[in-house]
């Protein structure tokens, strides 16, 4: 931990690196469904990406401290 910049030592640095990981599965998820023709998978596609967008919410959330969950104890 002590080579690590200030930055990466808190979790936001983290958190906003997960979020950008998300949003670009999401993208991809969405684009295959176009490319493929199979309704399952099609289905499956879409579920994934609405799951992932859940978690990137709770991410923000986290961020923010806007869920209950997330704020500090005082």
């Amino acid at each position: 931990m002590a080579n690590q910049s200030i930055s990466e030592a808190t979790p936001v640095h983290h958190t906003a690196k997960v979020r950008q990981k998300l949003t670009e599965l999401v993208d991809h998820l969405r684009g295959d469904v176009g490319k493929v023709s199979d309704p399952r998978a099609q289905a499956l596609f879409e579920t994934t990406a609405e799951v992932l967008l859940g978690l990137r919410t709770a991410y923000e959330h986290f961020e923010q401290r806007t869920e209950t969950a997330w704020k500090r104890a005082s």
